[in-house]
């Protein structure tokens, strides 16, 4: 199993950055990149290459955080299923048929949702007839 001290660099390198771009100083920083960026456009003369600069810069910190984000994504997915795998594991009378639901297909998602559905509404019809029986009385 992966410990801090011996995930890749990618892993460690992506939790840093997903890290420190979530941050109000991150945000701070690009809005002062765009507001300094704003503020020299009559120094440049609104020129094409003024607004290259702009658009190339974000188009690329774009491209670069949808893979990060993706990572640090699929990461708490993970962490998350393997949680919830142990949680449904560990109690008594659970259903250890559940512990592998996303790696299923669409369509059987949608059949085991149904069954759900179907519990869940016999559970509040059951629920709306015993409130309803004290006002009857």
């Amino acid at each position: 199993m992966s410990t801090p001290h011996n995930q890749s660099w990618f892993s460690r390198l992506a939790k840093f950055i997903a890290h420190a771009t979530g941050r109000p100083a991150a945000f701070g920083l690009a809005a002062a990149t765009i507001i300094i960026w704003a503020v020299t456009g009559p120094l440049f003369g609104f020129s094409d290459t003024w607004q290259l600069v702009i658009n190339t810069g974000t188009t690329i910190v774009t491209f670069l955080m949808v893979f990060l984000i993706q990572n640090s994504q699929n990461r708490d997915s993970e962490a998350m299923h393997l949680k919830l795998d142990e949680v449904i594991r560990a109690l008594s009378g659970a259903q250890n048929e559940l512990l592998d639901l996303e790696d299923m297909e669409e369509e059987d998602l949608d059949k085991v949702r149904a069954t759900y559905a179907a519990l869940a509404e016999k559970a509040r019809l059951t629920l709306e007839s015993r409130s309803q029986k004290p006002a009857q009385e």
